[in-house]
């Protein structure tokens, strides 16, 4: 795999660690996007440099979660949010009273309904 197609998996996966050092050893020139991936020596890269570009999300990560907010004993709805808390929020909102919990749940996490699965992920 070539470094381009590793960022770009990073970027699709919010993998921020290492979309931030590949990012700034391709700055640095260090490596190129069409470098075969083992050209990736993370041991090159000025760490604090990487730290700092991460903790200012240089890149602009923005994560989105899935939580599942229960209405009641048999009801339930998937929100997408940033945290549990912005979920709960936009839930109350919405619906005008608290749920009874707030569960997140992994994009790639299966559901069976019916005859059937119902995946968030790809």
């Amino acid at each position: 795999m070539i470094v381009k197609d590793l960022y770009m998996d990073c970027l699709r996966h919010e993998e921020s660690a290492l979309a931030h050092y590949i990012h700034h050893l391709l700055a640095e020139k260090k490596i190129s996007l069409d470098d075969h991936m083992s050209k990736i020596d993370l041991d090159q890269a000025d760490h604090q440099k990487v730290k700092g570009m991460i903790q200012t999300n240089e890149l602009g990560f923005h994560r989105v979660g899935i939580y599942s907010l229960k209405m009641n004993h048999k009801d339930f709805v998937f929100i997408f949010a940033a945290n549990q808390r912005e979920a709960i929020q936009f839930y109350s909102k919405s619906f005008h009273h608290s749920p009874v919990n707030c569960h997140e749940y992994s994009l790639d996490f299966k559901l069976t309904r019916g005859k059937g699965d119902i995946s968030f992920g790809r």
